[in-house]
């Protein structure tokens, strides 16, 4: 759970909240959020009932909502960074998929949070994945990679398609279990599969 939290860089005010916004982390991402009830959380984190909770959060979706807001936060930040680092799409594209690849590894839950979860199921007023900001500024880097010649003169949101559904399907593969070996070791096959699919050659 540390390195969740090291990881994400939640902060919230106390050792407790951010416990709970752990342990509700965990559970959304392998049971579901529906299939996750406020007593589950509570003893997940080692709470004694969840009376506790309710000092911290007022309901079940008010943690996920709070979730939702940090880890798209401090991916979008992420991205920031890679983009700033890398004047290259193809270098900010890297960079991007070394940081997925990173969490998969290191924060599998947030990974999970991230691919599995319907956000309009329970949280009607949040952009999906793909329009949040992380994204579109992602999306930004495959066109810009269309206008400098780097990648193929496709439609824009087909290059993206093609190069995430590998990306993704890879990293659905580790946290399934069906690669079974470090995150690290399907990088660069990944990362060349995927490329390979958009790059002008």
């Amino acid at each position: 759970m540390d390195q969740e939290i090291e990881i994400l860089n939640i902060t919230p005010q106390t050792t407790t909240s951010s416990e709970i916004s752990i342990a509700a982390l965990k559970l959304f991402a392998t049971k579901g959020y529906f299939n996750t009830s406020l007593t589950d959380i509570a003893k997940m984190a080692n709470i004694k009932n969840t009376s506790e909770i309710y000092q911290h959060f007022t309901n079940k979706q008010v943690i996920a909502a709070q979730l939702y807001v940090d880890i798209f936060a401090n991916l979008n930040e992420s991205i920031d960074e890679i983009w700033l680092k890398n004047d290259k799409p193809s270098e900010q594209l890297r960079g991007t998929v070394d940081l997925l690849f990173k969490l998969t590894e290191d924060a599998p839950d947030v990974m999970r949070f991230l691919l599995n979860m319907k956000f309009n199921e329970f949280l009607p007023d949040e952009k999906p994945l793909q329009e949040t900001p992380a994204f579109c500024k992602i999306y930004k880097i495959i066109q810009a990679g269309i206008t400098n010649g780097e990648i193929r003169n496709i439609d824009p949101m087909m290059a993206y398609i093609q190069f995430f559904g590998i990306v993704n399907t890879t990293i659905q593969g580790i946290l399934a279990g069906v690669l079974d070996k470090k995150a690290d070791t399907y990088l660069l096959q990944t990362w060349l599969a995927a490329w390979n699919g958009i790059v002008k050659k």
